[in-house]
């Protein structure tokens, strides 16, 4: 655990008088397996640790969804929660460009140009989520209502059925 690397996302929370805890491991390029990954690396269940996912909206809204890492989103359910019919990934290009991190390393916390946040509901049950720090190989672990709280976030069910 390291409290001494400054992110764009750290300084976006000690901003918002936000307290976390910063957790280094070594990042794996491994597409759609890089916060199992980060979880296996900070030695944290799945269930706590979240990754970040761009969403574009009927072409023209772009949002953040937050879900658990071992979990998939269901683009439907996002679409619907903003006016939408259709959802889809932000490219990376695109993701990069917008937020200011690497893909791998995306943030909901200090992105350059900020946009709306939606968290899985199931992350209100946890004691310390733990989520992106704003640069590959990096996770913060905060309280989820301070996690919502300092980016007017809101939560609804994102994830696929696992019963369908």
């Amino acid at each position: 655990m390291s409290e001494t690397i400054e992110t764009p996302t750290t300084r976006f929370l000690a901003a918002h008088g936000i307290a976390y805890t910063m957790h280094d491991y070594e990042y794996v390029a491994d597409p759609g397996k890089i916060g199992l990954h980060a979880a296996a690396g900070i030695g944290i269940d799945q269930e706590k640790v979240f990754k970040t996912l761009m969403v574009e909206i009927d072409k023209k809204q772009v949002v953040c969804a937050v879900i658990p890492v071992h979990q998939k989103m269901n683009l439907k359910k996002v679409a619907a929660l903003f006016g939408g019919k259709n959802a889809r990934m932000l490219g990376a290009d695109k993701a990069e460009a917008l937020t200011g991190f690497q893909v791998g390393g995306i943030s909901p916390f200090g992105a350059r140009t900020p946009v709306p946040v939606v968290f899985e509901k199931t992350a209100l049950t946890l004691d310390t989520l733990y989520i992106n720090g704003g640069g590959r190989g990096l996770v913060v672990g905060l309280a989820p209502a301070d996690a919502l709280s300092c980016v007017n976030g809101q939560t609804a069910d994102l994830t696929v059925d696992p019963t369908t």
